[in-house]
């Protein structure tokens, strides 16, 4: 530590922001054991043990919000997740470096956009009045499908917009990892007659897997949080029941109805539930991969 004095030191404000900001307010999580008080505060209101989990997993709509969770979740993992592979490899292989900064920078840019935004536009595509696919299938002399109000469609509609904000952004990580690949491994690889196809199997696809792996943990320890702002700017009373999630449940019970000892015990048993499903996720990936997190 004498040695490296100032590398130590470059460390404290990210140390102190993860004390501050992720350690300290993990003390409020006790709340979910008592019967909260805003006024007594969590130092002095009663305890009631596990009450709150016990009326969460006896809701009624508890079976509906958590499939309706783990479905839209498994849809991004089979669909959005493997996306910005495909792009990154799609952007690595253009040799003309002015199309290939232009596309990346088209790309990135929906990732800047708001949740809300991304809900206005969609509008404009799928209403039902006026919308642009609606306008389109009906020029095709088909009739009008109401998307946005529907719940056979609202799911993908979550997933597939998610799909467009983020895929650019995601793919900065594997481009990354592209970069850090030997162009050796590449010129062997064609000198033994591996084409484009073969060389991403046996050249790309394994100089990306560290970092697949790891985002893959990464979001299979958030398989319960679906992104609030994502479902809630398309969630209407005609979709509750394909698109209510966990994060709009949370919502309604602990902003809109102060309900926050409720809210607190839904939160760990999330965050609970997404540990267990990490630590079995590296345990399997490091005896097929040999890759994990820890």
């Amino acid at each position: 530590m004498k040695n490296h004095k100032a590398l130590y030191f470059m460390l404290v404000p990210g140390l102190l922001y993860l004390l501050v900001f992720k350690y300290i307010p993990l003390l409020g999580s006790v709340i979910a054991f008592q019967d909260f008080n805003v006024f007594k505060g969590f130092l002095k209101s009663d305890w009631v043990g596990f009450r709150w989990f016990e009326q969460f997993l006896t809701f009624p709509q508890f079976t509906r919000l958590l499939k309706n969770t783990l479905i839209i979740s498994l849809y991004q993992i089979l669909f959005a997740f493997p996306a910005p592979i495909i792009l990154a490899v799609l952007l690595n292989e253009v040799r003309k470096m002015a199309f290939k900064r232009f596309a990346q920078t088209v790309l990135y840019l929906p990732h800047f956009l708001s949740w809300v935004l991304i809900g206005g536009l969609s509008t404009m595509l799928f209403s039902q009045n006026y919308g642009l696919v609606n306008q389109l299938i009906e020029n095709f002399g088909g009739d009008k499908v109401n998307f946005l109000l529907d719940s056979d469609y609202i799911r993908t509609i979550i997933v597939s917009t998610g799909i467009w904000k983020e895929m650019g952004w995601s793919a900065i990580i594997f481009l990354a990892a592209l970069a850090g690949i030997n162009p050796s491994l590449y010129e062997a690889a064609g000198i033994d007659g591996a084409g484009r196809f073969k060389q991403f199997l046996h050249v790309s696809l394994p100089g990306m897997m560290p970092a697949i792996v790891i985002l893959l943990l990464l979001k299979i320890g958030h398989i319960l949080d679906n992104g609030f702002e994502q479902v809630y700017v398309f969630l209407t009373p005609a979709t509750f029941d394909k698109a209510d999630v966990l994060d709009t449940f949370m919502y309604r019970m602990g902003i809109r109805q102060s309900m926050y000892s409720l809210t607190t015990a839904v939160g760990l048993f999330k965050s609970v539930v997404g540990l267990a499903l990490l630590v079995i996720a590296n345990r399997f990936s490091k005896k097929i991969t040999g890759e994990g997190l820890y």
